[in-house]
């Protein structure tokens, strides 16, 4: 039995829908991460994560890099732990009204162009790869293993705030949620 740790990146600089596409973190996101990264270096050497893995946005990465630096990781992008992917052809400043729409839903009713439910079990998939490993994603792809790992068709199961660690156990290659990370007190919509 392994453990796995979903680590929701730290606070960007720039909201989904703005300007930038790419966000890294603001100041207050890099201390988030600091943060982060000193929590999961207090956990038991038994249970600390022994690799790094991040969606391949600027954000995740960012967040990751003081936890690898700490343990001397490389870190290994896996983009099947990355963003919930936007419609092809949606406009930008549209994506923020289609994230709320879906937000609101089930995971079978998310309009576009991809099976969002393959999305999601693909996104299972790749938190189950990477045994003993802290992993940096996004708030929808957190939901995506927590409703799946519950049977639940809804998006959001819980709205885990910037660099909350969810705890999943591995075993024979299932995962087993242990822990949600803390939750936001402020909205993401």
């Amino acid at each position: 039995m392994s453990r796995v740790y979903l680590i929701r990146h730290a606070r960007p600089s720039a909201s989904w829908g703005g300007d930038d596409d790419d966000p890294g973190l603001d100041a207050v996101g890099k201390a988030q991460a600091e943060a982060a990264a000193k929590a999961l270096l207090a956990l038991p050497e038994s249970a600390r994560p022994t690799r790094v893995i991040s969606s391949p946005l600027r954000r995740c990465r960012e967040t990751a890099a003081p936890f690898a630096a700490a343990i001397g990781a490389t870190v290994e992008i896996d983009p099947a732990v990355g963003e919930i992917p936007t419609p092809k052809g949606l406009d930008p400043a549209e994506r923020g009204p289609w994230l709320r729409k879906a937000f609101a839903g089930r995971w079978a009713d998310i309009e576009g162009d991809l099976d969002y439910e393959a999305w999601r079990a693909r996104v299972v998939a790749g938190a189950a790869s990477h045994p003993g490993a802290a992993i940096f994603s996004h708030f929808v792809a957190i939901n995506a293993l927590v409703t799946a790992l519950a049977g639940q068709p809804e998006v959001i199961a819980f709205r885990p705030d910037h660099c909350s660690i969810s705890v999943f156990e591995l075993a024979d290659g299932a995962l087993r949620l242990v822990e949600r990370g803390p939750e936001a007190t402020t909205q993401v919509l």
